[in-house]
C-alpha cells in the first residue's frame, strides 16, 4: 500500500515540501490543470510534476484526473477525436511512469455539496450535503455555484448542455462508457497504465442527470464492460458510503480480492437521515464508517495499490481550497498509516 496526497500543482497553497514532511508519505496525486478537457498534455508539463515530486523524495504515479470530455459521455460524433486525445495522454503518462489514472463518468457535475463551510461544534468547518437544499436549486438559472462543476460554463452553455443530456439515460450512458473503454483500455495495457473510475458523488441522480457508478450491481456491470485488470476502480469510501444500501467493507473486500481496486480514497462521513451527510475527521468515532475495518481489509487482501486521505475539514484557522487543506488531511494520512501498521504488527504476532 502506497500513501499519497492530492496536490494541485504550483497554484496549490500547500507547498509540495510540506507534503513531503508528512510521515510515511510515498507520493503525490496530481494532474496538468491548465489544459482544458479534450486537449493533449505536453510531456514537459507532465515531467514538471514528476520532477517536483522527486525533488522532495516523492513519486508521481497517480493522476487525478484526465477529464473525460462531455462529447464522449454524450456519445456525439465528435467523441472519436477526443478519445484519440485521451489515448495520447495515456501514452505520455505511461512513458513518464504514471501507473494509475483516476477519472469519472459523471455528466456535467462532478462531486456536489450544498455547503462548503459548515461549522462544526468544535469550530472546524467541513463540506456537507443537504438534499433539500440541492432540490431547491435550478442549474438552468445560471446562478448555481457549487464545487464539482465547471464554472467556466456560461449560463447559455450550461442550459444547452443540460438539454443535450435529455436523450441520455442510464442505459445510453453505460453504452457510451463501454465505447470509451473499448478504445482506451488496449492503450492502457500497452503502456501499463491502469484506469480507475471514481464513483459518482453522491451516488444517485442529480438534477435529472443519470449516474451509473453508484452501487454493487452497477460496479459489477462496469467491470464487465471490459474484462481487464487495467479496467478498475477508485474505491472512494465517502462517495459510495453516502449510498445507504452500500456495504463499504463488503465492496472493498470483493473488488480487492478481484484485483480491480487500484486506488482508494479514504474518507469518513456521518450519515444523517435518508440522503444527507457531513464530512468528518477520519477516525471511526466521528463518522458512520469503520476505518479500522477498511484498513484491515486492505491488509487482508494484500492491497498493493495507492491510497490517499480524502476530503478533510478546515482546522486551526487554515483557509484554502474546501476539503483540501493541509492539516486535517495530514492527520488523516498519519491516522490511516498508524492503523495499518498496528494491523500489520498484530498479524505478525499471531
Amino acid at each position: 500500500m502506497k500513501m499519497t496526497f492530492r496536490w494541485y500543482g504550483d497554484n496549490d497553497p500547500i507547498p509540495i515540501e510540506y507534503i513531503a514532511q508528512i510521515p510515511l508519505m510515498d507520493g503525490i496525486v496530481s494532474a496538468v490543470y491548465d489544459v482544458p478537457p479534450g486537449k493533449v498534455w505536453s510531456s514537459e508539463s507532465i515531467l514538471k510534476i514528476k520532477n517536483a515530486a522527486e525533488k522532495h523524495g516523492l513519486t508521481f504515479e497517480v493522476v487525478e484526473s484526465v477529464p473525460v470530455h462531455e462529447d464522449i459521455k454524450l456519445g456525439k460524433k465528435s467523441r472519436d477525436e477526443y478519445i484519440e486525445v485521451y489515448q495520447e495522454n495515456i501514452r505520455r503518462l505511461g512513458k513518464a511512469g504514471v501507473k494509475v489514472i483516476c477519472y469519472n463518468f459523471m455528466p456535467v457535475f462532478d462531486w456536489l455539496r450544498s455547503q462548503l463551510d459548515y461549522k462544526n461544534p468544535d469550530g472546524s468547518t467541513s463540506l456537507v450535503y443537504r438534499q433539500e437544499q440541492i432540490l431547491k436549486m435550478d442549474p438552468k438559472t445560471g446562478d448555481l455555484s457549487l464545487p464539482g462543476w465547471d464554472a467556466s460554463y456560461t449560463k447559455e452553455d450550461l442550459v444547452a448542455l443540460l438539454d443535450e443530456y435529455k436523450s441520455v439515460d442510464h442505459e445510453v450512458l453505460f453504452k457510451n462508457l463501454k465505447y470509451f473503454l473499448d478504445a482506451v483500455i488496449p492503450v492502457c495495457e500497452e503502456y501499463d497504465v491502469k484506469m480507475a473510475i471514481h464513483p459518482d458523488d453522491p451516488p444517485f441522480d442529480i438534477f435529472g442527470l443519470p449516474r451509473i457508478i453508484t452501487d454493487e450491481a452497477n460496479l459489477d456491470r462496469f467491470l464487465s464492460l471490459y474484462d481487464s485488470p487495467y479496467n478498475g476502480l477508485t474505491l472512494c469510501t465517502g462517495s459510495l458510503g453516502a449510498g445507504r444500501k452500500n456495504d463499504i467493507p463488503k465492496l472493498l473486500r470483493k473488488y480487492c480480492e478481484m484485483g480491480r481496486v487500484h486506488f482508494v480514497h479514504a474518507r469518513n462521513i456521518k450519515l444523517i437521515g435518508d440522503c444527507d451527510f457531513n464530512e468528518t475527521a477520519h477516525p471511526s468515532k466521528y463518522g458512520s464508517l469503520d476505518m479500522y475495518e477498511i484498513m484491515k481489509i486492505l491488509y487482508d487482501t494484500h492491497f498493493d495499490g495507492y491510497i490517499r486521505p480524502d476530503h478533510g475539514r478546515m482546522i486551526w484557522g487554515e483557509t484554502g481550497k474546501p476539503g483540501y487543506g493541509l492539516y486535517d488531511r495530514a492527520l488523516g494520512a498519519v491516522y490511516l498509516s498508524g492503523l495499518y501498521e498496528a494491523i500489520q504488527k498484530s498479524a505478525n504476532l499471531k
